[in-house]
């Protein structure tokens, strides 16, 4: 039987002897499937959705593993080739990563030393030795089935054609999947630093020269370069989420909406899944390729997601080395020697040669040795001091834990006690609902570094002030002095952070959101403050557009505003109102920015704003404010005009707030402030405006194409017409492609991110959970397979699906496919 033949199709059938083919091919017999240590069912329903069932949690990490292969083995074989530190091996050292992620895209060389750096040896033994027994099991299953799907396609069949010959598609190891869960762990803070840790290497040791002046004064503000510290490396992701309360969803229990903002290629895009274990574990949701449990989801009981915390997960210490060793560095007087590291790196070159390439790295008791010259050349390691940064999830190891027990957990109460049990959530805030619970929880509970006041005070060092405006609430610490330690609250779960007691959490019987700010308005309503300054911003700064749009939409609901029937958040109008595709910067700001942009027929732009050069353009923009009066402030399929708001409002909000808005920020009206247009910003927003006509008209797309004609996704050659947009702009349905309008459109097919598992989750009374899902870019990464764009042309058609949970659910669905596996 051909490896295709066992993919989900949309016929009913029962495929164990096709299985029990497969494995006599590879020297079983029948009578093994009575005796084999692993053996699971992957039940297939629309959109190719696998529910993995299994009697023990070695077999359910084989059902698990096997399927996220069968869908995405290149992409994971890739991966793993990133987390091994072995990219330059195959494609040299100078490429650069093939997605992004959340290590952005380095070169190969610096990503290959990165990885067996952070992740060395040590770290893979620690990470596996803080887990349990099922998580231990699941992860030896997961590799054996992953590793036969591998099989499988060496061994012939159409699926992945596009890697299945490649040497660097091979099986993996238990300690691959270990390096790969502990990655997810980075993102917050050694992610953002991958260059810099990677090219960490020693001065020469000798003689000591004068100290550079920079380093011994502080050094001027205006001189250091910030890094891009979001999450992957750009704004926008991240994600949003709302938890209402049961007292206001018209009888549907509490309601739940996950989406997170996200990859949609690469190592980090989300994989779909219902995982099973009668008796043990139900589970539904989406985890990351290659992490065997559920990181975002709901079972029986409890429904739960995550955004993008802003809350600083690492800090900084500056180490001031000892006397003509540049290798070690004084604490309180007496020298401490660095941890070497040497590592080679192998390295294709062009013409198929391989040549080593070896590095020394160095760990402090702090953490890796970073070289930070990037953000000025004092900053780098030179012979009187030099940077470690410390990531507090480093040393967590309790994420998955944490993970594990919310697959199983039975209320909502459980579940909460768990995330303060385990204070592991590496670098994201939490929503839940739960069956029964009249409340939905808010919380950015987690490994946070816990520095006080004092120590800020008196352990900052100048170096550091003069970093502040460039790493904001960032701790960058004396590391000569033992009191500038991370300190313990009496209930930290780990050394160095703070305390569930001390970290935001809330529960509201109304409604809990978040869309990428700060804790602060976790219901706009409800205001939160007092808590460490290093969670980020309480009322001090102006929210996104897509925080003010995201909390104008709950309260619109709540109170009947919003041209939705009635008042309340149920599942079906939640399910609407995430996908409205509305534009906060057009609703606040159109009328304003036309009134003072569309008050000439056209613009005269000078040569260093013309496309194209030349002597400066006459721009005619008549036609486009006509166009955009019209538009109806929506990014819907249908809507006309809303790529060239796109483009005037990206290069108009370029002006500094001050500059752009009538009225500031008042922390005391934050979804209204800021407001108005500032009428001095007339001669801007017109070279705003001429300079997005000629983009559309560069582009070929007409001033008023509808937006599915410019936002789109190609699968099997046709285009799919999409919504939504970029969170920048204002949007609260995020589709954010990136690419050029004059590259062909706002294309979904290179480096996108936006929508990606998105859930609404309610708990009926007396009924079963209902769970409306979508995989916005769709289950596989394969062309050849059947669910490399259904997904994403339901999504395009604002098609939920009611994805299948129950037994009686699965066995009901027209596209049940089931497959029994053993080996």
């Amino acid at each position: 039987m051909s490896h295709s033949m066992l993919r989900g199709t949309p016929l009913r059938a029962t495929m164990t002897l096709l299985a029990i083919a497969a494995l006599t091919a590879c020297g079983g017999s029948s009578s093994s499937l009575d005796e084999a240590q692993y053996s699971a069912e992957i039940r297939r329903t629309e959109m190719g959705v696998p529910h993995i069932k299994a009697d023990n949690w070695g077999s359910l990490g084989y059902g698990a593993g096997y399927a996220q292969a069968q869908d995405n083995l290149c992409t994971m074989a890739d991966s793993f080739l990133t987390y091994r530190g072995e990219r330059s091996k195959y494609f040299g050292a100078d490429a650069i990563a093939v997605y992004d992620s959340t290590i952005k895209r380095p070169r190969n060389i610096d990503s290959d030393f990165f990885f067996r750096h952070v992740i060395s040896q040590d770290v893979v033994d620690a990470m596996a030795g803080a887990q349990g027994a099922q998580m231990h099991a699941m992860v030896r299953g997961f590799v054996v089935g992953y590793n036969r799907e591998v099989r499988e396609v060496r061994a012939g069949g159409s699926a992945h054609a596009a890697c299945g010959g490649e040497a660097w598609v091979k099986p993996i190891t238990e300690q691959d999947l270990w390096r790969r869960m502990y990655a997810a762990n980075l993102a917050g803070g050694y992610s953002n630093f991958v260059a810099a840790i990677a090219n960490a290497m020693a001065p020469p040791a000798g003689p000591v020269a004068a100290a550079p002046k920079a380093q011994v004064a502080a050094l001027d503000a205006a001189q250091v370069t910030p890094p891009r510290l979001q999450v992957g490396g750009k704004l926008g992701i991240g994600s949003n989420m709302y938890g209402f309360g049961s007292a206001v969803t018209g009888g549907d229990g509490p309601v739940m909406f996950g989406n997170p903002h996200w990859f949609w290629k690469g190592p980090d895009r989300f994989y779909q899944s219902q995982l099973t274990i009668p008796g043990e574990v139900n589970v539904s949701g989406a985890s990351f390729l290659g992490v065997p449990m559920v990181l975002i989801g709901f079972n029986e009981n409890v429904a739960w997601s995550h955004t993008v915390s802003t809350a600083k997960r690492f800090g900084l210490f500056q180490l001031t080395l000892a006397p003509g060793e540049p290798t070690s560095y004084l604490r309180d007087g007496q020298p401490v020697k660095m941890k070497a590291n040497p590592i080679s790196i192998e390295v294709r070159g062009a013409s198929g040669t391989t040549s080593t390439v070896t590095r020394t790295l160095y760990k402090s008791e702090y953490g890796p040795i970073v070289n930070l010259g990037a953000m000025n050349p004092a900053l780098g390691w030179n012979a009187q001091s030099a940077f470690a940064i410390r990531d507090i999830n480093a040393d967590n190891f309790r994420t998955f834990r944490n993970w594990m027990r919310w697959n199983q957990a039975k209320s909502l109460d459980e579940f909460i006690a768990i995330q303060k049990q385990e204070s592991a959530i590496p670098w994201v805030n939490t929503v839940a609902v739960g069956r029964g619970s009249s409340q939905a929880w808010y919380a950015d509970i987690g490994a946070v570094p816990n520095v006080s006041p004092a120590q800020l005070a008196s352990c900052t060092t100048p170096v550091g002030k003069a970093m502040a405006a460039a790493l904001p609430d960032v701790p960058i610490l004396d590391g000569s002095r033992l009191a500038c330690q991370w300190q313990s609250d009496a209930d930290s779960v780990q050394a160095g952070a703070i305390g569930p007691a001390r970290m935001p959490s809330l529960l509201r019987a109304d409604y809990v959101g978040n869309m990428n700010d700060s804790y602060w308005l976790a219901n706009a309503t409800a205001p939160l403050t007092g808590y460490p300054s290093i969670f980020g911003p309480a009322g001090s700064s102006a929210q996104t557009l897509r925080t003010r749009l995201g909390h104008t939409m709950a309260l619109e609901r709540l109170a009947g505003t919003d041209g939705y029937p009635g008042n309340q958040a149920s599942s079906a109008i939640v399910r609407q109102m995430v996908l409205n595709s509305r534009v906060f910067s057009a609703e606040r700001f159109k009328d304003d920015a036309l009134a003072l942009a569309c008050d000439a027929p056209s613009v005269s732009l000078p040569p260093s704003m013309t496309i194209g050069g030349g002597n400066g353009a006459v721009v005619e923009v008549a036609g486009a404010c006509d166009v955009l009066r019209q538009w109806d402030n929506h990014g819907n399929k249908e809507s006309r005009g809303s790529h060239l708001w796109d483009e005037f409002w990206t290069r108009a909000a370029k002006l500094p707030d001050a500059q752009l808005y009538a009225v500031p920020f008042d922390p005391a009206q934050p979804l209204a402030t800021p407001k108005g247009i500032n009428p001095a910003a007339k001669g801007q927003l017109k070279a705003a405006l001429a300079g997005a006509v000629q983009a559309v008209r560069a582009s070929g797309f007409a001033l008023d194409a509808p937006r599915g004609e410019v936002l789109f996704a190609t699968r099997g050659g046709g285009k799919i017409p999409l919504y939504g947009g970029c969170g920048g702009v204002g949007y609260f349905t995020i589709t954010c492609s990136e690419n050029p309008i004059t590259a062909g459109g706002y294309s979904m097919d290179g480096q996108p991110h936006g929508n990606s598992y998105m859930q609404v989750v309610n708990f009926p009374a007396g009924g079963n959970v209902q769970a409306y899902t979508f995989l916005t870019f769709s289950l596989s990464d394969d062309p050849a397979s059947p669910h490399y764009g259904d997904y994403t042309r339901a999504y395009g058609a604002k098609q939920w699906l009611r994805v299948p949970f129950t037994e009686a659910e699965i066995a009901a669905s027209p596209n049940l496919a089931t497959v029994h596996i053993s080996e």
